[in-house]
């Protein structure tokens, strides 16, 4: 909807669909009051996702002039370039963005779909990146192979003079909102609900017929209400001023075949996710049936495994517009788009986030008690099964995100440790430790924190001291042995302990025999090894990524060891059938092309967790809306 016209910005962007089949944005970039040596930078990475990724690379036919004249562009470095031109002229620059990368974190063009983060497309005009920016999107013209009459436009910027469809002029405050507001183009699914008021709309590209939007509506509404609850406990409640920091908020989901993953914004999220784990309209099908489907039958499907999943990343994403979006480590206070912005804090702003968004599924209804320990446990045993815990902090892994977790190999699991996932157990760890003493203070409990911090620091910056401060003041006393050993140092976590006083039993189970083995293989073409675990029976064997597991020798049965058979393997359960109860048996692999035989002693006694809920009564307040 248009709103009143304000006086013409100082930055203005055009976009414009070039070239569909060449996945070809065009832009045009105007700049009223330019410098006499103007300065112009793209960044190299984009908030939320530490990894220079060097979006210089897809920028091509840079152009200036002023009025009919060019002006030369000389290119400073990777990601830099300086005009020299009358800086009583407008000075106006094109180019050209080549958009192929189907993920959340930069841009996507072609004949079905346009996609695009500010950061991969927009130049930085140096000295007026806080003056307020005007994007005007053109509406796309039909061509041969290019059916774009029904496309639409879903953002969260500002609308100055826009179409029913979305398409025209966006205003930004600066360089940094316009940055923060990524943009969808198709002819995509849309949908919209209010949580405790604030508008909320859903766009979907890539969803089946099958899909039940109306249930996705439905479930995300309850995922906003609760989490704008946990921050704002009075919103929605007449006359309170307690209310979440946006006025609106845009999810833009693209279903794709194979693909998952989310970017949080100021007011909007991108998110990718597999087009089977969509929910699904059950019973008849209205456009194969006709119209005697039933909505009862529609209604009635049992929805995919992978829904959930999906459900988790939208609870992740929403969070984040608190954690990470405004209440942010101080390093981010502001962004240098032009290098790595390294903090120790990620382990707090994605390991904390990661703790809630499960909790809040279950707070918000949407899975059982025995579901949402499904997903804590298998996250302790992803942690558990990974040597790296024992050598990085996740205040380091925090720190090395740039290098180390964006860029994984083969030895990342026996370097690293993640600080999505153990960030979540410091969360978890905190929470119930909280619970366990707060006897005399109910309200002990890292929500409260969370609140606090919010409080604190959501106008400015946020240290680790802040959290040790709020941490005491919650508590009733210090955590600084707590911080100091679970975030910066290296040792198991005291979970079991913290669960089974809060009502969840630990049990032990046989662990899967790639984990018996400290093993991770692919299996799409005979056995790959990909990975092989810091002091398991793998290594001591002699294995190395890159392998590829042939056969199995075995003793045929003597009892002297002399009479052998062999066997060729296509995957981990064939071994597993071979071997029996065979303590010791040789592997026979393939490495750069030469046979290789590894002598390999398979151990027994081998065990994952399995957690029970064992006082319903207990964890309620835990688990508990």
């Amino acid at each position: 909807m248009p709103v009143k016209a304000v006086p013409f910005a100082p930055i203005h962007v055009d976009v414009r669909l070039f070239d569909l089949n060449a996945h070809l944005f065009k832009l045009t970039l105007t700049v009223n009051k330019p410098a006499p040596s103007q300065r112009l930078s793209l960044p190299v990475w984009i908030p939320g996702s530490y990894l220079v990724r060097e979006f210089s690379k897809n920028l091509q036919r840079l152009q200036a002039r002023q009025g009919q004249a060019q002006i030369e562009v000389v290119q400073l470095d990777k990601a830099n370039w300086q005009v020299d031109c009358d800086s009583k002229k407008p000075l106006v620059l094109s180019y050209e963005i080549y958009a192929l990368d189907n993920s959340v974190r930069t841009a996507w063009l072609d004949a079905s779909r346009g996609f695009f983060n500010g950061t991969s497309m927009f130049l930085r005009v140096a000295g007026q990146t806080d003056s307020p920016h005007e994007l005007q999107i053109a509406a796309p013209r039909s061509a041969k192979n290019w059916n774009v009459t029904n496309w639409q436009v879903a953002t969260g910027l500002t609308p100055l003079k826009i179409n029913k469809k979305g398409f025209g002029s966006y205003r930004a405050a600066n360089y940094d909102e316009l940055a923060d507001c990524p943009v969808e183009m198709g002819n995509f699914w849309r949908g919209a609900f209010k949580a405790c008021g604030v508008p909320h709309q859903f766009v979907v590209a890539g969803a089946p017929p099958t899909f039940d939007g109306a249930r996705l509506l439905a479930d995300v509404q309850k995922i906003c209400e609760a989490e704008i609850r946990f921050w704002h406990p009075r919103a929605g409640i007449r006359g309170n001023q307690d209310k979440p920091p946006h006025q609106s908020y845009l999810f833009m989901l693209n279903a794709v075949d194979e693909g998952y993953g989310g970017l949080e914004h100021r007011n909007s999220t991108a998110l990718i996710c597999n087009r089977k784990d969509l929910p699904r309209l059950g019973g008849k099908n209205p456009l194969r049936d006709g119209p005697g489907a039933k909505l009862a039958d529609l209604k009635s499907a049992k929805q995919p495994e992978g829904y959930a999943t999906l459900l988790g990343l939208v609870s992740h994403e929403y969070f984040h517009t608190w954690n990470v979006k405004r209440l942010r480590p101080a390093e981010f206070e502001s962004y240098d788009y032009g290098s790595e912005n390294y903090t120790r804090l990620l382990w707090f702003f994605e390991g904390f986030t990661s703790y809630y968004d499960d909790l809040m599924l279950r707070r918000a209804g949407l899975i059982d008690d025995a579901a949402y320990l499904k997903l804590v446990n298998k996250t302790i045993n992803q942690v558990l099964q990974t040597p790296g815990r024992e050598v990085q902090s996740v205040a380091q892994s925090s720190f090395d995100a740039w290098v180390k977790y964006y860029r994984q190999d083969e030895n990342t699991a026996n370097a690293t440790v993640s600080y999505y996932t153990k960030g979540a157990l410091v969360a978890l760890c905190l929470d119930l430790t909280l619970r366990s003493e707060g006897q005399a203070r109910p309200s002990a409990t890292l929500d409260a924190v969370m609140r606090a911090l919010w409080l604190r620091c959501k106008a400015g910056p946020m240290h680790e001291a802040d959290l040790a401060a709020v941490l005491q003041e919650v508590g009733g006393r210090s955590f600084a042995m707590e911080l100091a050993a679970w975030a910066h140092g290296t040792a198991d976590l005291p979970l079991k302990a913290l669960l089974e006083k809060t009502g969840v039993a630990v049990s032990e189970d046989p662990a899967q025999f790639a984990q018996v083995l400290g093993l991770r293989v692919g299996e799409s073409n005979g056995v790959q090894v990909k990975t092989v675990l810091r002091g398991g029976a793998a290594e001591a064997a002699g294995f190395a990524s890159g392998d590829e597991w042939l056969g199995l020798e075995l003793d045929a049965g003597d009892g002297r060891g002399k009479s052998k058979s062999a066997w060729r393997i296509h995957k981990l359960d064939d071994v597993v059938q071979l071997a029996g109860q065979a303590t010791q048996v040789t592997a026979i692999v393939s490495r750069d092309k030469r046979i290789l035989r590894l002598p390999l002693a398979i151990p027994r006694g081998v065990t994952t967790w399995r957690l029970v809920l064992r006082d319903a009564a207990l964890a309620k307040r835990w688990l508990g809306p």
